[in-house]
């Protein structure tokens, strides 16, 4: 199998503690709640999760002719009192305004639990952090 194309994004300092990110013809800015100019990077997080699982289950309804009217996914997430700083807990509510047979409620649970978001953070990614400083 081919692998996918890489993407790539540039994240750049404004202000503070206010980052803009690119990618693609988008931007979006970052910042930390004291000076709440932008979502932080850890709502950005737990929001990039809400609306995986979001899209995964209106794709659910539209494929099976359901409505959308009323389709709202909330999070509720906690940070962990320990080290390191992390989210430790999200919690996800996927609201569908119709009624669903138990096998339709079964059949949103398993797409809502196999969004991209949500498999990434089951099976994380290599990572790598380079630091490529001005040399002197």
């Amino acid at each position: 199998m081919t692998p996918a194309p890489k993407q790539r994004l540039t994240v750049q300092h404004v202000r503070g503690d206010e980052f803009m990110l690119r990618l693609r013809a988008h931007e979006l800015h970052t910042d930390q709640p004291e000076s709440d100019r932008a979502l932080s990077p850890v709502e950005l997080f737990v929001a990039s999760l809400a609306t995986c699982v979001a899209h995964y289950t209106g794709t659910f309804l539209r494929r099976h002719e359901l409505s959308h009217d009323g389709h709202t996914v909330t999070a509720e997430y906690e940070m962990a009192a320990d080290r390191p700083a992390r989210v430790a807990r999200i919690r996800i509510t996927v609201h569908v305004g119709v009624a669903l047979t138990p096998q339709q409620e079964a059949a949103v649970q398993a797409v809502a639990n196999h969004c991209t978001v949500h498999n990434t953070l089951r099976r994380p990614p290599e990572i790598e952090i380079r630091i490529n400083g001005e040399k002197r």
